[in-house]
């Protein structure tokens, strides 16, 4: 018997191609789902996002607007190719020719026609993909060109209102660049494809090109004119918002523009059309001579009427009497600034500047100011609020903390805020996981206040909110953060009733478990607990954790874009946003504070501003005008919305805080019921609004050129003044920050929460001018004022002040006792006070251990014309620099830490015992503090002395004993730990010489 057996023949091949024909299909099918449903998750769980925060119509809006914009540019363009492919090849020649050229050209053509259709159809899409790109990211015009709202002001020169120049002209001047595209594409389809089949010929015999050529290419090159001509047409309003270097830098019209500029493109719009009538009647003649020599004419007269001709007039009408001639232009773009940047009510008025020992009554009626001034500086008090009140690792403060105000009890006090945020980077390397980031350190717990004008005796803040459980004044009964600026990139919480709780709430030292857990009973989040929303999840965050982990129930929802700014800058994407949002307390909840601004670069006439330029300072530096960069240029700035971000929920409410901006019209026509009418923002919520720092930047940049409005002054720039350098960091070579102040600004009567600045002179240290805007919520809020100095004024400007504070030989002495021992010496921000027709100078100094120390407020510098000093306090070092002290009251930034009755002012004599210092904790610093207490009650003791004052003596006698305790205490705890101690033998004989008399 025989067996045969397959041998794998050609029925083994043919069963392989028929498997290898299916299973490419299958991939591809499969590989297209995968695509399509990785799309859809990413849509998917955006329009959940926008559900969430109840703002859906953002979404739908802005993808519809874009996705119309796309099919309708990106088919126009897509047709435009095809069209004109067809039409080319249908129109070839029958026979191409024998000539060398034509046969090295055969085997091209050869080589094209079996993919031919491929080909064209590839270039379509490609074409029409590109085209439908870009005109889907000119959405945002589009919604502007059609939602655009009169600004009722008229331009000067051609009678048009503004809104065309801010609104419609973009969106044209896309158009017109778009229809340029589209034709200058479809001219070189239609070259290439008549050259390839003989249609152009280089090579001279016969005629070069086919009537069908000629033709075609005639039109095209007609309707490239004609949009030459509506270019120059639209050139006319575009030199409305050109920039020069006129008078320091200037936009709009010159005299040059309105009498050369101007006729030469009236000229060359109808020379344009000329020409291309010339095309249009070549595709029925087609005689290329007369439009190539009406095309050579227009070039001719573009460089005659539109260069050289305007050249002649700038050099021999303009340049000899320049201010003359452009006087009206600079009127115009004074004004127009002016107005662009909100500063043309801008108060500007004389100040003396002058120094003068105040009276009793000048205090008295300065109490406003004197009683308010600042000392907690929040860019240098973050590491001691980390220190102090930070509780776990896992917990953060921002470096750059924020100052709000409080009504506690029945006054307004000044406060420095932060929010205890939850901070992943400090969980211990060993409980870094996906359970612990993702279900566990969910959110932050509770905010840290502390008064703006106060410290304890030690040094450190006055708290009036802070620990865990939160303690204080502000009532606050939701305390979580589950959106803040440090929030995790997404969390996933909630959970079914009677669950044991997941998510650390808050260390416990009572519990046995050392903590508290919570379970998130609020709507922030998306619900995701199905099957299919744990697979839409999943493949967003890439995170096949969430599919998997049983953290995940039917309850849970999930957290991400939790940032306050990301947040707002989702629902409303036409904003710019001030990048210093900033928490408040309202109705026991936590909020979060962001304002919203709308910016043009079409204003006519306004002169452009550098965003990154104008908003980088000292605090702010260039990463953080980062978050402005995205639309750098600029010529028109509103504060027109105040957005509110619940910490705990999540929701985004925004207000229209301007509503007479035509910008932030034109986006509500475009997104309505997105932005609530401002009538509908609870007081309580605008009793923390505050003036926006990036917009009062901007406002001073410019003021610093517009505060002048005489066209002759501004055109020599005589009267230009810069912001200062900010002297308290190394090098002093970045812009000073503005402040907020509470202060009583002359004329008034009653402190304001205000936003300050100071400018000084070109090329000069002293003072130019003082700017506060009012900042409290109000009839006044955004009120301008400026105090212009005389400009032979010798008070001196902040950097001036700096260096008589370090030079003067008291005070600096002073200074190198307390470096001593390691310790650093950090300056506060340089404060800047009308007080008494002068400027008064306020510098808080704080002190820093060597050793992962934080700062503590020890000194305060005050400047006061030429007189400076460092003392304890603030009272005492104003009563130095003024000649005689104040009234004897209570210095409101020095408050015993135990809480027990405030230290007198010095130079009242106290009833009671001298109190004792608190310990910092380092032993150094202690001892540092210890000599330094030393000295000063060895000098009070001998002034005393000298008065015959022996009840002041014996205090300072005191205060003496006292420090030398301390002093022998702090060098006792170096000499256990094998330290040398940094004693100054000179003081330290010194004082046992004085103690032994």
């Amino acid at each position: 018997m025989t067996f045969n057996f397959p041998t794998g023949g050609a029925g083994s091949e043919t069963a392989d191609r028929r498997r290898g024909g299916v299973l490419l299909p299958t991939i591809g099918v499969l590989a297209a789902l995968l695509v399509s449903f990785v799309l859809f998750t990413g849509f998917y769980t955006d329009w959940l996002w926008f559900v969430s925060v109840d703002k859906p119509q953002v979404y739908t809006i802005s993808i519809i607007t874009r996705g119309v914009l796309f099919a309708a540019f990106g088919l126009l363009l897509a047709l435009v190719v095809l069209i004109f492919l067809v039409i080319a090849y249908r129109t070839r020649p029958a026979s191409p020719g024998t000539t060398p050229e034509q046969a090295s050209l055969e085997r091209y053509r050869e080589a094209v026609e079996p993919y031919r259709g491929r080909i064209a159809l590839g270039m379509t899409v490609i074409f029409g993909l590109f085209g439908g790109l870009a005109a889907s990211g000119e959405w945002g015009r589009f919604l502007q060109w059609r939602n655009s709202t009169p600004f009722g002001i008229t331009d000067p020169q051609f009678g048009m209102d503004v809104s065309f120049f801010t609104f419609e002209l973009p969106f044209l001047r896309f158009l017109l660049g778009y229809a340029f595209v589209a034709t200058f594409i479809a001219l070189g389809l239609v070259v290439v494809v008549h050259y390839l089949y003989g249609g152009l010929r280089l090579q001279p015999k016969g005629d070069r090109a086919t009537r069908a050529a000629q033709v075609q290419i005639s039109a095209l090159l007609a309707v490239f004119i004609f949009l030459k001509a509506a270019a120059y047409w639209l050139d006319r309003y575009e030199l409305m918002l050109r920039s020069s270097e006129l008078a320091g830098g200037f936009t709009g019209l010159q005299y040059t523009d309105v009498n050369a500029v101007l006729p030469a493109l009236n000229i060359l719009t109808f020379v344009a059309l000329f020409v291309g009538v010339l095309f249009v009647v070549n595709i029925f003649l087609r005689q290329w001579i007369i439009p190539l020599i009406g095309l050579g004419l227009m070039v001719l007269t573009s460089v005659v009427v539109g260069g050289v001709y305007p050249l002649i007039v700038q050099q021999f009408q303009v340049r000899p009497s320049e201010l003359v001639r452009e006087r009206p232009y600079i009127e115009r773009n004074i004004e127009a600034t002016r107005d662009a940047y909100n500063i043309a009510d801008a108060e500007v008025e004389e100040y003396a500047g002058s120094v003068s020992p105040p009276s009793e009554e000048v205090l008295a009626a300065s109490a406003g100011t004197l009683d308010n001034i600042r000392l907690l500086d929040p860019a240098v008090v973050s590491p001691t609020y980390n220190q102090l009140q930070q509780i776990r690792g896992y917990y953060s403060f921002n470096s750059r903390l924020d100052i709000d105000r409080y009504t506690l009890g029945d006054e307004q006090r000044g406060a420095v805020i932060a929010a205890r945020e939850i901070n992943l980077a400090g969980i211990p390397d060993g409980q870094r996981n996906w359970t612990n980031e993702v279900a566990v350190f969910t959110h932050g717990y509770g905010v840290v206040a502390a008064y703006d004008n106060t410290a304890l005796s030690n040094g450190t803040p006055d708290f009036f909110e802070s620990d865990i459980p939160t303690v204080g004044a502000l009532d606050l009964e939701q305390p979580r953060i589950y959106f803040g600026e440090f929030s995790p990139p997404y969390s996933i919480v909630g959970a079914p009733e009677g669950a044991s709780p997941v998510e650390l709430d808050f260390p416990d030292d009572q519990s046995p478990s050392g903590q508290r857990n919570n379970t998130y009973d609020g709507d922030g989040g998306i619900p995701m607990g199905s099957l299919f929303g744990r697979l839409i999840f999943a493949t967003k965050f890439q995170d096949t954790n969430i599919l998997l982990s049983d953290l995940v129930n039917s309850e849970s929802q999930i957290m991400w874009d939790r940032d306050p700014l990301t947040r707002v800058g989702k629902v409303a994407p036409w904003l710019t946003l001030d990048q210093d949002p900033y928490p408040v307390v309202i109705d026991g909840r936590i909020k979060w504070l962001v304002d919203g601004y709308t910016l043009s670069n079409d204003f006519p006439y306004s002169s452009r501003v550098s965003l990154a330029e104008a908003t980088a300072d000292s605090i702010s530096g260039a990463n953080f005008a980062a978050g402005l960069i995205a639309r750098n240029q600029i010529n028109y700035m509103r504060n027109s919305v105040k957005a509110v971000v619940d910490a705990y929920e999540g929701s985004v409410t925004l207000y229209a805080w301007d509503e007479t901006d035509p910008v932030l019209q034109t986006w509500q026509k475009a997104f309505p019921d997105v932005v609530e009418p401002r009538s509908a923002m609870p007081d309580a919520v605008e009793q923390h609004v505050r003036y926006p720092q990036d917009f009062f930047k901007v406002q001073r940049f410019t003021m610093s050129r517009y505060h002048v409005t005489d066209a002759d002054t501004f055109y020599n720039g005589t009267a230009v003044w810069i912001v200062p350098f900010d002297p308290t960091v190394t090098p002093a070579q970045v812009f000073q920050p503005p402040y907020y102040l509470t202060l009583q600004m002359p004329g008034e009567i009653a402190p304001a929460f205000s936003l300050t600045t100071t400018f000084a002179p070109q090329r000069r240290q002293t003072l130019a001018a003082f700017m506060q805007v009012n900042s409290a919520p109000g009839e006044d809020y955004g009120k301008i004022r400026v105090l212009q100095l005389p400009s032979n004024t010798t008070t001196p400007g902040p950097q001036q002040v700096q260096n008589n504070f370090e030079s003067d030989p008291v005070v600096s002495s002073q200074l190198s006792l307390l470096r001593r021992g390691g310790s650093e010496i950090e300056f506060g921000n340089l404060l800047s006070l009308p007080f008494n027709d002068g400027l008064l100078y306020v510098e808080p100094v704080y002190l820093r251990a060597a050793s992962e120390g934080y700062p503590l407020l020890r000194k305060v510098l005050v400047g006061y014309g030429a007189n400076v000093a460092l003392d304890d306090t603030l009272s005492a070092a104003l009563g130095q620099v003024f000649g005689s002290s104040p009234a004897a009251t209570v210095d409101p930034e020095f408050i015993p830490e135990d809480g027990s009755e405030p230290l007198p002012a010095p130079g009242d004599v106290p009833s009671e015992p001298v109190p004792s210092v608190p310990s910092t904790g380092d032993p150094f610093l202690d001892l540092t503090i210890a000599i330094d207490d030393a000295q000063r009650a060895y000098a009070d003791g001998q002034a005393a002395l000298a008065q015959g004052d022996f009840g002041a003596y014996g205090q300072a006698q005191d205060r003496l004993a006292e420090a030398l305790e301390r002093a022998a205490a702090a060098e006792a705890q170096l000499a256990g730990e094998g330290l040398p101690p940094p004693i100054d033998e000179a003081v330290e004989e010194a004082v046992v010489e004085d103690t032994v008399t």
